[in-house]
């Protein structure tokens, strides 16, 4: 399964160390003048080499945009887009090509298809994740028009430059807000609102965990604490609190959609480390070459992206 989405869906290609990364998106609308230094701009804020604590891969990320635009306007037709890898080091992962690295998908892409891109992971890369950052910026343009606004930030992260210095990584958790959405939107039973959101971002590397709302916190309030009584304001009915984070019964209820991604540390570590190879021999590792310490700052972006394209899918399916 490589593609996300009902009716704005994005289907995604490439390897990390392939010819390219790429994408189609299909089911946008039409007539939507694209703001392409915007998606540029978006691109950057994923961009690698900006600190020492991200991977030094030094790659242009120069779109190609091969299909479904008119004079930068979209005609609701399929829309392809690439852009080519060129700062790729091979011999980073030759020593690697018969190992299982500790929490990588090594081992389990190769149990499943009988054959693994041992080239930096492959598809199981974040490098594949560039391909979301486009499809997200579109449908934050799509979003825009409707004047819904998506913010994201980190609220907790580990100490990277120490990380770094030990040559470990750090985790943390992103929060995403969704304003502007009306009341109705997500299906009652399996395709709530909630389960679309959280489906997309289990979709990114390194994620554990999701929540929406209050989320695990409420299993220590009562129910009178964590209910969100109704309220009439200036004649509008909404809700005196959040805790639900503006999903009921997976439909939005017209506040703020609030909820939280988990990103477990990066698992490449210049730490030694135990590990076996494909033959079952048992073999020590330390991981060198070009890796986040930490995935958060890289992800914010990568988060936002994904709740547009959720919510610009599901207002499709109304």
């Amino acid at each position: 399964m490589n593609t996300l989405g009902h009716i704005f869906r994005l289907t995604t290609f490439g390897e990390s160390h392939g010819t390219a990364i790429g994408g189609v998106i299909d089911g946008c609308p039409s007539q939507l003048k694209l703001d392409f230094d915007f998606i540029d701009s978006e691109l950057l804020r994923r961009k690698t080499a900006q600190s020492s604590t991200a991977s030094q891969r030094k790659e242009t990320d120069q779109i190609e945009w091969l299909s479904g635009l008119l004079d930068g306007v979209t005609l609701g037709t399929p829309i392809a887009f690439m852009v080519r890898n060129e700062d790729y080091k091979l011999e980073d992962y030759e020593p690697l090509r018969d190992i299982y690295r500790p929490s990588h998908a090594d081992f389990t892409y190769e149990q499943k298809y009988g054959i693994r891109d041992w080239r930096g992971g492959g598809r199981a890369s974040a490098r594949t994740t560039l391909s979301i950052v486009v499809a997200g910026a579109i449908a934050k343009q799509v979003l825009k028009e409707k004047g819904i606004q998506i913010i994201a930030k980190v609220t907790e992260m580990g100490d990277a430059e120490q990380a770094r210095k030990e040559g470990d990584t750090v985790g943390g958790i992103v929060e995403c807000c969704i304003k502007g959405v009306p009341a109705g939107l997500g299906e009652p039973m399996f395709g709530k609102f909630s389960a679309e959101l959280a489906h997309a971002m289990f979709s990114l590397p390194a994620v554990k965990g999701f929540e929406v709302g209050d989320g695990f916190a409420v299993v220590k309030m009562k129910g009178s604490e964590a209910n969100d009584t109704f309220i009439n304001m200036d004649g509008k009915i909404t809700t005196a609190t959040n805790h639900s984070g503006g999903i009921q019964g997976g439909i939005t209820n017209g506040n703020d959609i609030v909820f939280r991604v988990a990103f477990k540390p990066i698992p490449s570590i210049a730490k030694p480390q135990q590990t076996v190879n494909r033959a079952g021999e048992t073999c020590q590792i330390a991981i060198e070459g070009r890796h986040d310490v930490c995935a958060l700052p890289r992800a914010v972006v990568l988060v936002e992206a994904l709740a547009a394209m959720v919510t610009v899918d599901t207002m499709l399916l109304c």
